[in-house]
């Protein structure tokens, strides 16, 4: 292992009038830090095209990750995709992309548009081998890994996306490597980068898509660790323990809760300066400051909104631009965990907030722990390593 890691981001749309997408993306961790990634294409749209494509992309990555050989997997799709009773064939194709311990990239290609692959900022070519399974022509590529590396797999809806039933000859595969690349020198994430190509491709369909389109983009990057602390411990002998825990942490720090926020403050022995509230948090409260932490806010509130916005980015990422741009306690920690953070540690205290047992308010101890346990869940959905510790 190595001190890069992989931010990995997809997106589709479905073809016009399907309730259902054909194409399909599984990615799996291994026991040995391994990553896989597949792409899988459906023969057509609809109904047949998800199941050929998600059967597929299951076979292959569980497949896989279980150590077994593309051959095999190959062997095992040919005897177990239905065949479709309009085409009489059982076809999906497929892109793998095998990070082996964050030190290799490992290709493996079937008929889906090839692999782009971006090395500082230029769209850069890489070997590729030829091999005869089951019939099908696969291609095999062996790439080390560097710092910044982008590789973009894609359906087939994506190339020559065009309003009307012919190709768009201006929108290659080419002309979207050189898209992703100017894109890249951005700093953006891969979820980002993967939702800015598939828009292209939607506004290229005229917002009436006539397949499928699908990106999934992996950025190789250094791994940056990031802290939050998040409610006082339940016994307060605790406090000097949990705080020594989190400050002597590397990375960002962050502290959510005003409770929290003054026993920290006790503990640097450093005051906590409370910000003026603006009229642009959107309903969230005002963040404070203290020496020694990057960024305090407060708790539940605040993460309620964090969550609001992770469970969006999983899906169609569609409140990236009030997260993005903001400057409220919810944005500012979406920026560094979203965005920033590739190894995330929270610090959960469990004590009770008197000011939380008013039934007049919507807050209890149960709503902070299950946001901790889904906000958790979104961030490793996200491919952040998370570690949670409870005091």
């Amino acid at each position: 292992m190595n001190d890069l890691c992989a931010d990995i981001g997809y997106k589709s749309i479905n073809h016009a009038g399907e309730e259902l997408c054909g194409d399909h993306v599984d990615v799996v961790g291994t026991d040995d830090g391994s990553t896989i990634i597949v792409l899988a294409d459906g023969l057509g749209s609809g109904v047949q095209a998800s199941i050929l494509s998600t059967l597929t992309s299951k076979i292959i990555s569980t497949m896989m990750a279980a150590d077994l050989s593309i051959e095999e997997c190959v062997s095992t799709i040919a005897a177990t995709l239905p065949v479709t009773g309009k085409h009489g064939v059982a076809y999906s194709t497929f892109t793998i992309i095998n990070l082996v311990r964050n030190h290799t990239a490992e290709l493996i290609q079937y008929d889906n548009p090839e692999v782009i692959f971006i090395r500082d900022g230029d769209v850069t070519d890489y070997p590729m081998t030829e091999t005869n399974i089951e019939g099908k022509k696969i291609y095999r590529s062996s790439i080390r890994l560097q710092e910044g590396d982008i590789f973009v797999a894609m359906s087939d809806g994506c190339p020559h996306a065009s309003a009307d039933i012919t190709y768009n000859n201006d929108w290659k595969r080419e002309d979207i490597a050189q898209f992703v690349a100017d894109m890249s020198l951005t700093g953006y994430t891969a979820k980002v980068l993967c939702t800015m190509l598939v828009d292209e491709c939607d506004k290229l369909y005229g917002y009436h898509p006539l397949d499928d389109a699908t990106a999934a983009i992996v950025r190789i990057r250094k791994r940056v660790p990031m802290n939050i602390l998040f409610g006082p411990p339940a016994d307060p002998d605790d406090c000097n323990k949990m705080m020594s825990l989190f400050f002597s942490k590397e990375g960002k720090r962050i502290i959510c809760g005003g409770t929290t926020a003054s026993i920290a403050a006790k503990y640097l022995r450093k005051p906590l300066v409370a910000k003026a509230p603006t009229s642009a948090t959107g309903g969230v409260p005002p963040i404070s400051e203290l020496e020694g932490a990057d960024l305090v806010t407060e708790g539940v509130i605040t993460m309620s909104k964090v969550l609001e916005y992770a469970q969006d980015y999983l899906q169609g990422n569609e409140s990236y631009e009030d997260w993005n741009y903001g400057h409220d306690g919810a944005s500012r920690i979406c920026q560094l965990l979203f965005e920033e953070a590739t190894d995330i540690n929270f610090y959960v205290g469990r004590a009770m907030n008197p000011a939380h047992q008013n039934p007049d308010l919507p807050i209890n101890f149960n709503i902070k722990m299950n946001i901790v346990k889904e906000l958790a869940s979104c961030l490793e959905q996200m491919g952040k390593t998370i570690r949670v510790s409870y005091f």
